[in-house]
């Protein structure tokens, strides 16, 4: 029979109606053989008759006629053929379907573990890809694999499921279709040889499938469908307002670490989570001893939190030594309602002698709900772990072998020989109780540098040669006394305290060390990030920031002006990029997921690879290959979200840089814009009238056929052709020198020149415009020569003084005044007119700008742009003010020649 369930509405809106999403459809049984695939295949049948562009990327029929029979008329996408320890596997080819882009893929066993050198470690993270491509699945699981069940199936059948597959992949997917058979018919068809080969099915039968076994995992596929129907009911009644009990908000929290047995508990409160429709919550709980762990429990803890990750929990980290007292605060800071915590396998004596962490989370719950947990640690975990897949494959945990040093042990024999020798002689006048007090230094001694072990075992060699040399009778290991045995006691006492705290405190400095290196490390980072503003000294101080933090090659790739990925920075001038490294680099890029050693993503490669993600989308890529160590040891989840945070910083100042260039590029077209509308109304001014006087008097002169116009009219009328034509060469002129001074292409023609003889052509240049005003030049006499370019400062002239004329009253005076200064000259141009406001005096000289006036001004406001771009070209200044006369009075300056002055200098002395 078959049972088909549909997701919660909310979850669908949520995980499947994104833009380009697919959905994907899971045939859940309850073990091999109930026909899912087969249902698979008969419902894509029905799909490619209805029209639907249907491929098979991959499907197991284990040779079964009737399912191979479905195939027929169904486009088959040719399977990736992958070489591993001498045998060639077939995987499906990701690459070709998602090039082929079909509207449903059908791809068996979702479970599946992908050999080595697949892009993804597991299948399921295959069927995300395809899903994140737009492609909708068809795919089929057991419900044994499913990652919340797979202490619950152990303990049932007796079999650890090593492929697994997280809860989230049921949680979002748009359909579950149940397949189920009963006991009997499955237990047939396996007798009939329909799911295995006659020899593992006898072999199954015997373990797996058996009834019970069957009849208990048909139970949990049909309460894990009735759970989504129920979910499905509790949105229809939340969308259509029905009322009725609604639960109450319920918050989890699971203790983790680096125990197997975390994983049990984990799973539990997953499926509790899930129960109740509440958060959850994955905490462990860093101290001073847990710091000292071997590497294979801290491999350990990292497992159990990918886990926890991987089933929906939010992962917290806590450091201090008491851990109960840690958890109990983080329970009340979030709101947690209940708390799973696992009971450890301790003796009595060890819960006596540290304290037992469960009874005091239940003694401090005060409101909250303790689950408490007990088991044993499996046997198979201490164990190197072998684990098999569905294709016989096994893969073997090499364990970790720690080294040990003996230069602690020698030392402190022979501490204890070298002060055994010294007080040998004098131990008449010390007496035992002194001799006792020195042996205690040795143990203090060793405690303090080499920690715990070393300093018991100083301690129990101070009591054997303190109990031989110095208690009677002497040179026997027995006592007279049995004060002395109190003595021992308390020797072995100090050693066993000071070493741990001694431990604990190495401990906890080196793991003070560590965090503070970090995070001198980012905050060193963010600060040079932001004081830079080029994008290549921030590649560069992120490479290098990171390559000395974390011991390793780092890279910094960024996509070119066509998109595709480029290096931009590496931390070594030989770096580890090839091909296929920058392949995983492209893919991590274009999913903006992290990939690589450390991930179950492409984990082969050589270094990892974070993408460098922003709101505005994916910025770059960040690979680092770390440095090859002794156990070679792979990332570890600690240094992921280390770097986590590198790659976050890194992503926003990239974003940032990017983002200043885009405003700077969008400011330089608004600017651009503003320059070409004034251009544009200057041009549309400053033209016109001039041609318009021109065409007019031209237009006059040319319908004087009876020669109406006297003499003196005729006069006055190429006059004014004359002037309108001097003023567009004026306007034309201005225009071409600002274009030579923004390109760069003004060129200086210097020679030494007299100021004087420089005023008096500006001011001939400009006669018919200064004829009607008062003009007052003040030049001092014996003035210096000048090395200046002649034309290029008249013109500045021209400009000032036609400037001061248009601001002016018609018959006010205008100024010209020359002041010598012991490095340069000034040249001043006065009139008598309207103030200019202090706020206006520095825009002045501004492209464009234009002044509001009473009087009639005409001018393209280039005039004194053009004066500023040519003194400064001289190595000059310019400047605006106003005058007492309630003018405004413009100054320039120009350099006096080192050379010239000392030439004068001669002069003078030879006259």
């Amino acid at each position: 029979m078959m049972k088909e369930t549909r997701a919660d509405p909310d979850e669908l809106l949520a995980s499947i109606e994104k833009e380009g999403h697919g959905k994907i459809t899971v045939f859940l049984g309850a073990a091999a053989g109930v026909g899912k695939t087969y249902a698979m295949l008969e419902a894509a049948q029905e799909r490619l008759a209805e029209g639907v562009d249907v491929v098979i990327g991959l499907v197991e029929t284990h040779g079964r006629a009737e399912t191979e029979a479905l195939l027929d008329g169904l486009p088959v996408i040719p399977l990736k053929m992958l070489d591993y320890r001498g045998r060639t596997f077939k995987e499906i080819d990701l690459d070709a379907v998602i090039s082929r882009h079909p509207q449903l893929a059908l791809v068996d066993e979702l479970a599946h573990t992908n050999i080595p050198g697949s892009r993804h470690t597991n299948r399921y993270q295959d069927v995300e890809e395809l899903l994140a491509a737009g492609i909708n699945v068809y795919t089929t699981l057991n419900i044994q694999h499913l990652e919340s069940l797979n202490d619950v199936v152990a303990q049932i059948t007796g079999v650890r499921v090593r492929e697994t597959v997280p809860d989230k992949v049921l949680e979002t997917a748009s359909q579950i279709q149940m397949v189920d058979i009963t006991p009997e018919e499955l237990i047939q068809r396996l007798k009939e040889g329909k799911v295995y080969v006659p020899g593992q099915a006898a072999e199954a039968m015997k373990k797996f499938f058996r009834p019970g076994n069957i009849n208990a995992l048909r139970e949990m596929s049909l309460r894990y469908t009735a759970k989504r129907v129920d979910s499905q009911l509790e949105s229809y009644m939340r969308v259509h307002g029905i009322a009725g009990p609604w639960p109450s908000g319920e918050k989890l929290m699971v203790c983790v670490s680096g125990s197997p047995f975390s994983a049990r508990l984990i799973r539990t409160a997953k499926r509790m989570a899930t129960r109740q429709n509440a958060e959850w919550l994955a905490v462990y709980v860093e101290t001073s001893d847990r710091m000292s762990k071997s590497e294979a429990d801290k491999d350990s803890m990292a497992k159990n939190l990918r886990m926890a990750e991987k089933l929906g929990a939010e992962i917290v980290g806590l450091y201090g030594d008491d851990v109960a007292e840690e958890i109990l605060a983080l329970a009340r800071k979030r709101n947690v309602s209940q708390i799973i915590i696992g009971k450890p396998d301790r003796t009595r004596f060890r819960e006596l002698l540290h304290g037992s962490i469960v009874d005091k989370v239940i003694r401090h719950s005060h409101g909250i709900s303790i689950h408490v947990i007990s088991g044993q640690r499996e046997r198979a975990e201490r164990k190197p772990d072998k684990i098999v897949t569905q294709e016989g494959r096994k893969t073997v945990n090499r364990p970790v072998q720690k080294k040990h040093s003996y230069v602690p042990y020698l030392m402190s024999f022979l501490m204890m020989v070298a002060l055994t020798v010294v007080t040998t002689p004098l131990k008449s006048f010390l007496g035992p109780v002194n001799i006792s007090m020195l042996y205690l230094l040795p143990v203090l001694l060793s405690a303090a540098r080499w920690g715990r072990l070393p300093a018991i075992v100083t301690a129990g060699l101070g009591v054997v040669i303190f109990d031989f040399f110095f208690v009677p009778p002497f040179y026997t290991f027995t006592v007279d006394d049995f004060r002395y045995v109190i003595s021992f006691a308390i020797l072995m006492t100090v050693g066993f305290v000071t070493g741990t705290l001694s431990d604990r405190l190495r401990n906890r400095i080196s793991f003070s060390r560590d965090r503070e290196q970090q995070v001198s490390t980012l905050y060193s980072l963010s600060r040079d990030l932001t004081a830079v503003d080029k994008l290549d000294r921030v590649l560069e101080s992120i490479a290098r920031k990171i390559a000395e933090t974390l011991d390793g090659q780092v890279v910094l790739l960024l996509p070119d002006d066509k998109g595709k990925l480029v290096l931009r920075q590496s931390s070594c001038s030989e770096h580890f990029l090839s091909d296929s490294e920058l392949a995983v680099a492209t893919w991590v890029y274009e999913r903006g997921q992290k990939a690589g050693q450390g991930t179950e993503t492409l984990g082969l490669a050589k270094a990892l690879y974070l993408p460098l993600s922003t709101e505005q989308g994916t910025q770059g890529v960040l690979g680092i290959c770390f440095n090859a160590t002794e156990t070679g040891d792979q990332v570890n989840s600690e240094q992921i979200r280390f770097l986590d945070a590198f790659a976050g910083l890194a992503a926003m100042a990239i974003n940032r840089i990017k983002l200043a260039d885009e405003a700077r590029q969008v400011h330089a077209l608004a600017e651009s814009e503003r320059l070409r509308t004034a251009l544009f109304n200057s041009l549309s001014h400053d033209l016109r009238t001039p041609l318009a006087s021109i065409i007019g008097a031209v237009t006059g002169l040319l319908e004087d056929h009876d020669a109406v116009y006297s003499p003196d009219a005729r006069h006055d009328l190429l006059q004014t052709i004359l002037q309108g034509a001097e003023r567009m060469n004026r306007f034309v002129n201005n225009l071409l020198d600002m274009a030579r001074l923004e390109s760069g292409m003004l060129k200086l023609n210097k020679n030494w020149c007299d100021i004087q003889d420089i005023i008096g052509v500006a001011v001939n240049r400009l006669g018919v415009v200064l004829a009607k005003r008062p003009l007052d030049i003040n030049i001092p006499a014996g003035l210096s020569l000048v090395q200046a370019d002649y034309v290029l400062i008249e013109q500045v002239l021209v400009n000032l003084l036609e400037n001061a004329v248009k601001y002016s009253e018609p018959d006010s005076k205008i100024t010209i005044a020359v002041r010598k200064e012991p490095m340069d000259i000034e040249i001043a141009v006065a009139n008598q007119g309207n103030r200019i406001p202090e706020a206006d005096l520095s825009k002045v000289f501004d492209k464009f700008y234009r002044l509001s006036s009473p009087l009639q001004v005409s001018g393209s406001g280039l005039g004194l742009a053009i004066c500023k771009g040519i003194v400064e070209a001289h190595n000059g200044d310019i400047w605006a003010e106003n005058n007492e006369l309630g003018g405004v009075t413009i100054t320039f300056t120009l350099p006096l020649s080192d050379e010239l002055s000392d030439k004068v200098s001669k002069i003078e002395e030879e006259d």
